[in-house]
């Protein structure tokens, strides 16, 4: 299992399924399962039945969706990019869209 390079806050878009072209922000990143999930992207509808905390009904929430099926969304040309792991000369890693090789942040 490798380290996920698509983090929490990440804009990404999706390239397949039915969700195919649609972007969003990432809300959640699941590492041990390669997934993540991505505002208003695989949306589910759960029948819920009424309770004392909260009203029933028809509840519609973001699933998972598989990392190999989303691309980080590139800063500068707002197209989908591979992200790229590269040193700094003081030795902190950066993360780096392939696309535009512009940096989109570091990490320790």
């Amino acid at each position: 299992m490798a380290g996920m390079k698509i983090k929490k806050g990440d804009t990404v878009v999706v390239l397949t399924g039915r969700d195919k072209g649609k972007s969003g922000s990432v809300l959640l990143a699941l590492p041990r399962e390669s997934k993540v999930v991505v505002q208003g992207v695989n949306i589910a509808k759960r029948h819920t039945r009424q309770s004392p905390t909260s009203q029933g009904g028809i509840v519609e929430k973001e699933m998972p969706i598989h990392i190999s099926n989303v691309a980080y969304m590139d800063p500068k040309e707002n197209k989908p990019t591979r992200v790229g792991i590269k040193r700094a000369k003081d030795g902190t890693r950066q993360r780096i869209a392939k696309r535009s090789g512009e940096v989109i942040s570091e990490k320790a």
